[in-house]
């Protein structure tokens, strides 16, 4: 790195500077930045220099397509991470991996993922700022996890979440590829009605909000996001002899939208187990039943799926990581009552 030091840093009011040398002249300013530092996304070195914490030969430029020239000084102050605006909460976590860029956890069933509209606390955003502290280095300047997918607050399952805007930068980027062109994996197992007749498919339908309902997402046909969900069944469940009750789904996801396995699920005639706002017409499916499969299924208190596999590049190793999670006990037990059946 051509960094560039003063006779008397203590001149210096920055965190790094560099003196443009022959190959970058020329370049963007923000370009130029970027590439001299790897512990900043370009995101956040263009809010920087808007915000007049970069100057070139001691004049401050705010605007990231400046052309930079050879022999020009540039320096950056970054100021010091603000603290989160959600509070740090004692809340236990299942920690399955953590390093200095990123944690990966293993989320319950019944925890909201990020403070919103009616759980501005008790959040695993709230749980990260308690449990990781000053190792927060700062996402967008400000001491806070970086959330780079979500799972349903009544999924469960492995999440992994950025520390650092380095790690923020790297995982957001596979998360948009989708794992097109990476390592990135999701796969998550799903206990639906029925079973479909083939063992495997794909699902190709968009999605957006559903025009009767805001809080639901809706298949739809001239509009809305791509959503792709490959699926395969893995067990079924029920007599030889007649349709199968139920069935035991494995889904990979191609994309990553707002409740996509179980809108997909339901739009093939084959809802998630326990979905009340897309299985619910078949709650009466549930009174025919005897027990002890009938207690189980009605005290199943949300819908049957878990986020059991994730794998990623690490951003700073280049290393794949694979994540496996055991099945919770209620999962467990709704699977063990359908094999019975």
């Amino acid at each position: 790195m051509n960094e560039f030091t003063p006779e008397d840093p203590a001149d210096m009011d920055t965190d790094f500077s560099y003196l443009v040398d022959a190959e970058d002249t020329g370049k963007r300013l923000d370009a130029v930045l970027a590439g001299q530092m790897d512990t900043l996304s370009r995101n956040r070195i263009q809010a920087l220099i808007r915000a007049g914490e970069v100057t070139v030969d001691g004049a401050k430029i705010v605007e990231p397509k400046y052309r930079v020239n050879e022999g020009e000084l540039l320096a950056l102050s970054v100021p010091e991470a603000e603290e989160a605006e959600p509070q740090g909460e004692d809340i236990p976590l299942t920690i399955v991996y953590e390093d200095e860029h990123l944690i990966v956890v293993d989320k319950p069933a019944g925890l909201v993922v990020h403070p919103g509209a009616g759980n501005w606390t008790g959040t695993l955003v709230n749980a990260l700022i308690h449990h990781c502290g000053d190792s927060l280095s700062g996402i967008g300047g400000v001491k806070r996890p970086g959330i780079v997918h979500r799972i349903d607050k009544d999924t469960s399952g492995l999440l992994v979440v950025a520390k650092t805007d380095l790690a923020h930068q790297g995982l957001s980027a596979q998360f948009a590829d989708h794992g097109r062109t990476g390592p990135l994996e999701r796969a998550y197992s799903a206990l639906v009605w029925g079973a479909p007749s083939s063992l495997k498919g794909t699902i190709d339908a968009n999605l957006a909000r559903s025009l009767h309902n805001r809080q639901k997402i809706a298949v739809v046909k001239t509009s809305g996001r791509q959503a792709i969900t490959h699926w395969q069944v893995k067990e079924r469940f029920g007599p030889e002899d007649q349709p199968s009750l139920a069935s035991l789904m494995e889904c990979r996801l191609e994309t990553g939208r707002t409740h996509q396995i179980r809108v997909h699920m339901a739009h093939i005639g084959h809802p998630l187990i326990g979905d009340q706002d897309y299985g619910a017409g078949f709650k009466t499916k549930v009174n025919r039943l005897d027990d002890p499969l009938k207690t189980v299924i009605s005290e199943f208190s949300r819908q049957a799926l878990h986020a059991g596999l994730l794998a990623f590049e690490h951003p700073a190793t280049g290393e794949t990581l694979k994540f496996e999670s055991p099945y919770p006990a209620d999962f467990a037990n709704l699977l063990s009552a359908l094999q019975k059946f």
